[in-house]
């Protein structure tokens, strides 16, 4: 209950590392409910003006620089937020001395009633989530989607804890929540109702020592279900398959083959062309795979996750079929931008991965300028080198990995090297003939250049629409 958990922390010293989006959210949650809160992180009072001037009014306490480690000498509680590494030395030193580290999920999730509906795979993660809450919303139900796509949780928190002490129903019905592993490391109760792997494949290898400590955090999702919770599986995705095993909770899944395992109560499949669906005993047609607006084979799959939850939760069968025939698509995710002089250019900026980047150029039958670059997260950019010599007419490359890839491209020369992204797309725009298509989709993070990956897409899309007619 919301006033237990009050209770819990009201008076306790909590110091929240990272002054990002989550920790701004969990700082406010946190000293709503009576909790002494110092802010803490090594970024100086410059660089964080913008999200500190969030804070104004709220009863924190803000140490940053050089400043910012003895924040945690005094806590009682650390919650550190998504992007700060749960294994510094720093926090190694709290759990020393017996302070608990969590992470900014796990606190709004104790503050929270309504079922949690979780999400979590390498690619795809905010796409199925927002499919999945325009799904419920259009038939009639009050949802909350965000998590680690845009609006942290603590926020949803917050609403319930304020409505809670005005006598007020819960502001939301069901959370729709994206998770990452970063979020994973540190759940301590998390429990979401229903939780969906969609699919695993290498990154964020910068932060983990390998690919099992990177699958490990992921399926923390699934540790704190019981048989009356649910848990959903990419079926076509042998080590994601594999989980379904370990879990305690009613198994499902999805697949693009022609039926369903024995082992699994429900999920969708495909007969020929029609998406069907698989829930309590009743099998229904969703829809035709190519009645669904977003383009790439991926999308299929995201689709019949996105499906197979919504039904779980009570979504009816013709919302669902509609909001498939016309969901556009993310933002950032293959979004077209512009067509200019018969040229397509594309924005695939959420693509911060080598495989992300793969299902872009795997979705696109038109010659392509692709730009790419960042800052490496320890992908494997070899394998992008048989697509882009069958697919690409250009690469363009960009950023900290620009000789990283390069140098991985196996004999494909047709390579130039941009000093920014404004270049990059006026070396494309230059040499892109009718029938092309530009595509941003650059397999790593935005972090040497940009703020974020959103940044980079929308400054992708200024340059693009600067371009003169």
């Amino acid at each position: 209950m919301v006033a237990g958990e009050e209770l819990n922390f009201a008076g306790a010293k909590v110091t929240v590392v990272g002054a990002a989006r989550s920790g701004v959210a969990v700082a406010r949650l946190l000293a709503e409910v009576g909790a002494f809160v110092t802010v803490a992180d090594r970024k100086d009072q410059t660089e964080l003006r913008q999200r500190l001037q969030e804070l104004d009014g709220v009863s924190v306490t803000v140490r940053v620089g050089q400043e910012y480690e003895s924040a945690i000498d005094w806590a009682d509680l650390v919650v550190i937020s998504p992007g700060v590494p749960s294994r510094l030395e720093l926090l190694e030193r709290a759990r020393r001395r017996g302070v608990k580290v969590l992470g900014e999920l796990e606190i709004a999730s104790r503050f929270v009633r309504a079922p949690i509906l979780a999400v979590t795979g390498t690619n795809g993660k905010s796409t199925t989530v927002t499919l999945i809450g325009k799904m419920l919303e259009e038939a009639g139900r009050r949802v909350f989607v965000g998590g680690n796509l845009g609006v942290p949780l603590s926020e949803a928190a917050r609403s319930a804890v304020l409505a809670a002490r005005a006598g007020r129903p819960e502001p939301f019905e069901v959370l729709v929540v994206e998770v990452s592993s970063f979020q994973l490391e540190t759940v301590e109760r998390f429990h979401p109702r229903i939780a969906a792997f969609l699919n695993i494949t290498v990154d964020h290898q910068d932060r983990y020592e390998s690919f099992d400590d990177y699958l490990a955090a992921k399926t923390r999702l699934f540790e704190n279900q019981g048989p009356a919770d649910y848990a959903v599986f990419n079926l076509d995705a042998p080590l994601v398959a594999s989980v379904r095993q370990q879990v305690e909770s009613c198994v499902l899944g999805f697949t693009k083959g022609s039926s369903l395992p024995a082992d699994v109560v429900g999920g969708a499949y495909l007969d020929g062309e029609r998406v069907m669906v698989a829930i309590n005993g009743q099998v229904e047609e969703v829809c035709r795979r190519d009645e669904i607006r977003i383009i790439g084979q991926h999308n299929v799959e995201n689709a019949m996750a996105a499906s197979v939850v919504a039904r779980l939760q009570g979504g009816d069968s013709e919302v669902i079929r509609r909001v498939l025939r016309e969901f556009p698509g993310l933002e950032h995710a293959l979004e077209t931008v512009r067509e200019r002089r018969g040229v397509r250019f594309v924005n695939d900026s959420k693509g911060t991965n080598v495989d992300a980047t793969l299902k872009a150029l795997e979705s696109i039958d038109r010659p392509i300028w692709m730009i790419a670059g960042g800052r490496d997260k320890g992908g494997d950019f070899a394998r992008l080198a048989p697509l882009v010599r069958q697919r690409v007419k250009r690469l363009i490359v960009i950023g900290e990995a620009a000789p990283l890839i390069a140098a991985a491209m196996d004999g494909y020369d047709a390579i130039d090297r941009a000093g920014s992204l404004r270049e990059a797309v006026e070396i494309a725009a230059a040499g892109a003939t009718p029938g092309d298509v530009v595509l941003l989709s650059p397999a790593c993070a935005s972090f040497d250049m940009f703020a974020d990956y959103q940044d980079r897409g929308r400054q992708f899309k200024t340059f693009v629409q600067a371009l003169p007619d």
